[in-house]
């Protein structure tokens, strides 16, 4: 599976099969978090066989079933900190799916207090993202349409290509509280009105926009 037929199969899962991750795909999740740690200077990791990150209150009010493996997007806090996590977040999330894992992001819906003491001191908890084999392959949302969230674009194939994948992103509450521009020829990309966890969804946005169109985006 190509970046793009992941972009295209990747939708939101909540119900998993009371199945382990495969030994194989545990390596290959494992070496791809840690070349993502070293280009972000993150702190990214999954835990597996650990169904106490999704025993909570919010879990179960948010749909989510036999969850019991988790990715962990956490890291010194910086400036750009929202974004790289759901930039490299995204970048794991469709990794994933090529290994045929299915994927959901969680802000609120988990157990926060259990994760958290994971995560080691002087770090922030980002988010989480649910990981593991579906039970389904998850459905397709509404989306926006090229002029919602263009505000000035180019008649270039490469964006028009970058524009396609971004739409498919996944965002809080599918929101999609982003819009592009272009400055001296390169995108640009910043948020659009008042939304939740905006900045990680710019991240998540720009991951799918580079896989497409192959061009870095600034914002």
């Amino acid at each position: 599976m190509t970046i793009l037929e992941a972009i295209d199969a990747r939708h939101s899962v909540r119900a998993y099969q009371d199945k382990a991750v495969s030994q194989e795909d545990r390596q290959q999740l494992e070496w791809f978090v840690k070349k993502c740690n070293q280009e972000s200077g993150l702190n990214i990791f999954i835990r597996y066989d650990d169904p106490e990150g999704f025993d909570s209150r919010l879990a179960h009010y948010g749909h989510f079933r036999n969850v019991k493996n988790y990715i962990v997007l956490s890291g010194k806090k910086t400036a750009d900190f929202d974004y790289q996590c759901g930039y490299y977040g995204e970048k794991i999330v469709l990794f994933a799916q090529q290994q045929g894992l299915n994927t959901c992001w969680a802000a609120l819906t988990f157990n926060r207090k259990k994760v958290r003491e994971l995560i080691p001191s002087g770090e922030t908890l980002c988010m989480v993202i649910a990981l593991g084999y579906g039970e389904t392959q998850g459905t397709a949302r509404r989306s926006k349409t090229v002029q919602d969230v263009v505000e000035t674009g180019s008649e270039e194939p490469w964006f028009s290509k970058g524009i396609d994948a971004a739409l498919k992103a996944p965002t809080a509450v599918n929101q999609q509280k982003f819009v592009f521009s272009l400055k001296d020829g390169e995108p640009f990309i910043r948020v659009r009105g008042l939304g939740s966890y905006t900045k990680v969804d710019l991240g998540i946005v720009g991951c799918h926009f580079e896989a497409a169109s192959g061009h870095r985006v600034q914002h």
